[in-house]
């Protein structure tokens, strides 16, 4: 199919281009020309949380067909399904003081793979400008100055706290809000930036889009409540529960289980597979679509129902890095224990002990299915170790000339150890639990292949086994207050040799009181086990008081870091 000759040459180019551009590029190499000077942890930080997703374009095609052709032409689906573009046609109005029912904008997002096969796309708004329509001023102006050119990386897993982070991130180092919305007929929310001035890539526009309805967020991006009043944003954080129990429910009933990402269930069919009342699931899947962990297709006759997101898919069983132990956790002891909430702030004393009778370590030995859904909550986010078996400490245990060992203490059901062992087929590994949890650890440690090179100790703190190289202690010392801390330090020290490196995972406060996902932790701990989250320097101090240094420590996924220390060595 030829192109349109009323199409205008440069939109069939710049349509071209941003198609090549998306092609090429990734978050990593995109990153650093859209921020020059960004690097480090911050850097690492968007590349993780921010997919490069599109290139954005605006058009001007004379009618619908012209611009399939012009589609066509560029090597792009043409029957790529569009729908209204709120955002940009209310930027549109406001800049040319026009009546947004004048303007005819449409979205749609032809996809582009990228150089390794990435899900891309370009993301293209047409404006239908009729040839001698009073529109034409409007074309030839935004042709001129392609205010609406930018670049769009999706968030995953966006939530307040992540989204808050990623705009504070992006500030220091010079981008600049410069709108945004939220678009119903899509249910997403999209911030959008100018990038500093000696940006490098051709595009002077950012794009954050975060799927669901954040205008709390977009609200503070604007730098303004004009769009929900105190009111309404009360009443929106108030029904936080019922977001944690909706999620919960459709862990516990399964749902994801019997639906799919790529087909839409009918609500009728979907109530049959699940025993579920038709109404009822209705009403929780209308609500999950608001909160981005379901879609709904609203296509003639079969066509129409719900299906899976990917945040959704992430409560499947058998997804791999299935999230619904979390689910099942936090909407259910956990979420009883905030009902207690008002005794920890007034006593400073755990909730979950003042509700169930003893603390949550106990409580849960006591019951096997309630111990074996929190090792599985917390293997649910063993994503945060990923990065861990390439810490300098780790691969230069791994190169020795003997081998090396790696202490795990309190190491639960062994998940991150068994990393650590997997990516390693050199070092040997001990794992220090309590006895509840051994058996746990020693089953997923011999089915990753590597529990031939383990050893377990069934013990306390105390037990520390001597003579390892590495020793790890991830996610321990927030359950406790400082001087738990310092004694289970002190218990590491004494067992380490002179040479061996100590790696704490942990969630670091922000000393500058930034959002940050540690901090709605340290209100967890505070309400179910009496410990806290602590800033890099408290954990300085602690580890300074059981002779210990601190050397630095570097972020992990899911707002997490490790702390690397050694031995205070002996003053001369």
């Amino acid at each position: 199919m030829l192109p349109d000759e009323t199409m205008p040459p440069d939109d069939t180019a710049r349509l071209r281009a941003a198609a090549a551009f998306v092609r090429e590029h990734d978050s990593t190499t995109l990153l650093p020309l859209l921020l020059p000077g960004i690097d480090g942890p911050d850097l690492r930080t968007l590349a993780e949380r921010c997919r490069f997703a599109h290139a954005g374009t605006l058009l001007f095609p004379p009618d619908a067909q012209s611009l399939r052709a012009q589609l066509d032409a560029c090597g792009l689906a043409a029957d790529t399904p569009s729908h209204p573009s709120v955002v940009v046609r209310d930027r549109l109005a406001r800049r040319h003081r026009r009546d947004p029912a004048e303007l005819d904008v449409r979205i749609l997002r032809p996809q582009v793979p990228g150089a390794a096969g990435e899900r891309r796309a370009v993301e293209v708004f047409a404006l239908t400008v009729p040839p001698h329509s009073a529109l034409e001023p409007i074309a030839a102006y935004e042709r001129t100055r392609r205010h609406e050119a930018h670049l769009a990386f999706e968030i995953e897993r966006p939530d307040p706290l992540v989204l808050r982070g990623l705009c504070a991130t992006l500030a220091r180092h010079g981008a600049r809000p410069d709108g945004g919305g939220y678009n119903p007929h899509e249910n997403g929310t999209v911030l959008y930036f100018t990038t500093p001035a000696d940006s490098s890539c051709g595009y002077r526009r950012l794009e954050l889009y975060a799927h669901g309805d954040h205008r709390g967020a977009l609200a503070d991006h604007l730098g303004h409540q004009g769009e929900r009043q105190p009111a309404e944003t009360l009443l929106h954080l108030l029904t936080g529960a019922w977001t944690t129990q909706a999620l919960a429910s459709f862990a516990r009933l399964r749902l994801p289980d019997a639906m799919d990402t790529r087909t839409a269930c009918r609500t009728e069919d979907l109530a049959r597979l699940t025993g579920t009342h038709p109404r009822g699931l209705d009403t929780l899947l209308r609500y999950l679509v608001m909160l981005g962990a379901v879609a709904h297709d609203a296509g003639p006759g079969p066509q129409e129902g719900f299906r899976l997101t990917e945040l959704g898919a992430l409560l499947r069983t058998d997804e791999p890095a299935s999230m619904r132990p979390l689910a099942l956790m936090y909407g259910g002891p956990f979420y009883r224990s905030f009902g207690g909430l008002d005794h920890a702030v007034r006593t400073g004393l755990p909730a979950f002990d003042h509700l169930f009778g003893e603390n949550h370590f106990d409580h849960f030995a006591r019951d096997p299915e309630l111990a074996d859904l929190f090792d599985r909550s917390m293997a649910a986010s063993a994503r945060m170790f990923r990065p861990l078996p390439a810490h300098p400490a780790v691969t230069a245990a791994a190169r020795a000339s003997a081998p090396a060992t790696v202490v795990d203490v309190a190491g639960g059901n062994g998940e991150l150890l068994g990393q650590v062992l997997t990516a390693h087929p050199g070092l040997r590994g001990i794992l220090l639990e309590r006895p509840h949890a051994v058996e746990a650890a020693r089953r997923l440690l011999d089915s990753a292949g590597c529990g031939a090179r383990c050893a377990y100790r069934a013990g306390d703190f105390a037990d520390v086994p001597s003579g390892g190289d590495v020793y790890l202690l991830s996610r321990v010392l927030h359950d406790w207050d400082d001087d738990r801390c310092r004694e289970i330090l002190r218990h590491c020290a004494r067992a380490m040799p002179a040479h061996a490196d100590l790696l704490i995972v942990e969630r670091l406060l922000p000393a500058d009181g930034s959002p940050s996902l540690a901090t709605a932790w340290d209100l967890h701990m505070l309400c179910n086990v009496g410990g806290r989250e602590r800033t890099a320097a408290h954990y300085a101090r602690l580890l300074a008081d059981a002779g210990l240094d601190l050397r630095g420590h570097t972020p992990l996924p899911l707002d997490a870091h490790v702390l690397h220390a050694r031995k205070t060595p002996p003053r001369p």
